[in-house]
């Protein structure tokens, strides 16, 4: 099964979203988020970056990988680089291009990337996404890689902290966020597409990580996040618990992480988060 090379670099049209407090406030909600100002609107988590490029990104990965290939995608990475946080009364504006297909014997990895800017053109952030399409194999591939970035593997953590998951969690991300996926809503799509039921999305356990980071260092405010990046390795079910594994990798705000279900089953690997 091809994917379609020539589709590389190519930018989707820009979709423009408006930030609110009510957006901003739900998805808080959505996300279990405990910080003062993301429930009061006031402030954007790290990683409601994604509400802006959510259409974009489903419009460029639609354009290289073909159709018979898409039951078979699951999310593998994200890497949000932040140059300018979101604010309520911001228009962001986005876009989003695949930027390599890279071929390996168990699957075929895509590899997509967005850029977000304010109503005055100032770069907000660029996320890179990672697709991984199961047993998807032949063809060529081309393009570039997302941005490297310290994979520490396993250590000793300095912080462990646990939240766990609400069975409605995946119905409230699903609205405040636009991602509809049937696999976190549909029971019967799900077990149809070899899952073991509906599975929370992945960017909520990547909040929720993002919260226990933050959490740990004593950090209230949003805005320190620099960078925030992490593979997806196993689903996870509504009303399990979240524990994440937190240590910092050197003196100077960056930290890497994972986070497990309560089987001790990595959900989260190769976390990273640069504070500043």
């Amino acid at each position: 099964m091809q994917f379609d090379l020539d589709a590389l670099d190519r930018w989707t049209d820009e979709h423009v979203v408006a930030v609110t407090e009510d957006g901003l406030r739900a998805y808080a909600e959505a996300t279990n988020d405990a910080v003062a100002a993301a429930h009061a609107g006031s402030a954007a988590a790290p990683v409601f970056a994604i509400v802006g490029v959510w259409a974009p990104l489903q419009a460029a990965s639609r354009t290289v990988a073909p159709d018979a290939a898409r039951p078979f995608v699951v999310h593998g990475e994200q890497d949000i680089v932040i140059h300018e946080p979101i604010a309520p009364g911001m228009e962001l504006h986005s876009r989003a291009a695949p930027i390599g297909v890279h071929v390996k014997d168990s699957g075929t990895t895509v590899v997509l990337k967005t850029e977000t800017r304010d109503g005055d053109g100032r770069l907000l952030n660029e996320q890179y996404v990672t697709e991984f399409f199961r047993g998807i194999t032949g063809g060529e591939g081309a393009g570039e890689t997302a941005p490297e970035r310290p994979r520490p593997g396993d250590g000793e953590a300095d912080a462990e902290l646990t939240y766990r998951v609400d069975e409605d969690q995946t119905r409230r991300y699903a609205e405040a966020s636009g991602d509809h996926n049937a696999f976190h809503l549909d029971e019967e799509v799900a077990r149809a597409a070899g899952l073991p039921g509906i599975i929370v999305h992945g960017l909520c356990l990547m909040a929720f990580a993002g919260r226990a980071v933050l959490e740990s260092q004593g950090v209230e405010d949003p805005a320190a996040v620099h960078r925030f990046a992490v593979r997806f390795s196993r689903p996870m079910a509504p009303g399990d618990s979240l524990t994440t594994r937190v240590r910092a990798l050197d003196g100077d705000g960056t930290f890497a992480f994972d986070a497990r279900d309560s089987s001790g089953a990595t959900v989260l690997k190769d976390g990273l988060m640069v504070l500043g």
